[in-house]
């Protein structure tokens, strides 16, 4: 299987800034592999929340994460503040990707690449939403 490998987009609409704790990091002493997805959830989380939405509620319909790929670059470690920058990219008719540079603050060393791929989901009917235009718009505007 060939490693995975992240495009970046021309440019990015957000940023959001998470610290490094104990708890993020594994026996060798640095981001844990899994801890890592769990704060590109967080950022994602705070991504949505930039734009006036939750991940339960975007103009009436929710998300799903349907696939998340993460391409590692240098290792983080605790004390450190990582940098989440992301934007909207590849949409399609259901969803799109939401793709990520992850960095140290301080010394602007890229840890990861990451594509978060995601659909809306009108969890009433139990079934996948089109894209919210209003969504779409405000996205690729920021």
């Amino acid at each position: 299987m060939p490693r995975i490998k992240i495009d970046l987009p021309a440019r990015f609409t957000f940023a959001t800034e998470i610290p490094v704790l104990a708890h993020h990091v594994n026996w060798a002493g640095h981001v844990d592999n899994a801890q890592l997805a769990v704060l590109l959830s967080e950022a994602r989380i705070a991504y949505f929340a930039s734009l006036g939405y939750t991940q339960e509620n975007v103009e009436g319909v929710g998300t799903i994460v349907a696939d998340m790929a993460i391409q590692y670059v240098s290792e983080a470690f605790e004390g450190e503040t990582l940098v989440f920058d992301m934007a909207a990219d590849d949409f399609n008719k259901y969803g799109a990707d939401l793709v990520s540079r992850v960095r140290d603050r301080d010394s602007g060393r890229e840890v990861a690449r990451a594509k978060i791929g995601f659909v809306f989901f009108d969890y009433a009917a139990r079934r996948i939403a089109p894209v919210p235009g209003r969504f779409a718009e405000r996205a690729t505007a920021a």
